[in-house]
Formats: structure tokens, sequence, C-alpha cells
């Protein structure tokens, strides 16, 4: 072999001419075929539903804020029953727990869909 051969160890002058016909007809065969594609992509891909993404943030920022008004509802109650009853603390932390349980159970039901106790739910 000379240095001037490829890898293969044949000649490039001794190669088979119809072996570069083979490549340029699979090479034309494959860009028809990713024409094709290409004109069907627009046809198979359906619209954007960017309302969907909105309607997820919506829903979660309506969860998170009746979580926080629970707690800040629950605070308040039980600061006026400290301030009316005189009992400092105990009030304010008993219905801030309060608070805290109803805006769990607001997050839950906000999750889950059901908004009423009397609905079963889906089937």
């Amino acid at each position: 072999m000379t240095s001037g051969s490829d890898p293969t160890g044949v000649e490039p002058e001794t190669r088979p001419s119809g072996e570069d016909a083979e490549w340029s007809a699979r090479r034309d065969t494959l860009a028809k075929r990713l024409a094709e594609q290409r004109r069907r992509l627009p046809e198979n891909r359906e619209p954007a539903n960017r309302s969907q993404g909105m309607r997820g943030a919506a829903q979660g920022l309506k969860v998170a804020s009746e979580f926080v008004a629970g707690i800040i509802v629950g605070a308040a109650i039980g600061y006026f029953i400290d301030q009316f009853a005189g009992t400092s603390p105990f009030g304010l932390i008993v219905f801030l727990l309060l608070g805290f349980a109803a805006g769990v159970l607001n997050v839950i039901r906000g999750i889950s869909g059901n908004s009423s106790r009397g609905d079963p739910g889906p089937p």
C-alpha cells in the first residue's frame, strides 16, 4: 500500500464508480423523504393552547391566596378575641392554628376539584 491510499485499502482510482452512484441515489431518496415530511409537518402540528398554561397559573394563585387568607382571617379573629376577652396570646394561637387548618383544607379542596361536600367527584 502507498501512503496516499484511504483506510479501506482500496485506491481511489480503482474504487467502483457504481458505489458513488449508489450513495447519490440514497442521498436523493432521503432528501425527497425529508422534503415530504417537512411539507406534512404544519398539517400534523396542533395549534398551541396557551390558555391551558394561564388556567393553571390562575388556579395556583387562587389556591395560594385562599391559603394565606385563611391564616390571616384566623389570626385576626384570634387577635380581636384576645383584645376583648383579655386572654392575650391564647386566642391568637388557637385561631391562628384554626386558620392554618382552614387554609390547608381550602388548598386540598381547590386542587382536588371537589368544592362541595355533597359532590361525589368524577366516576
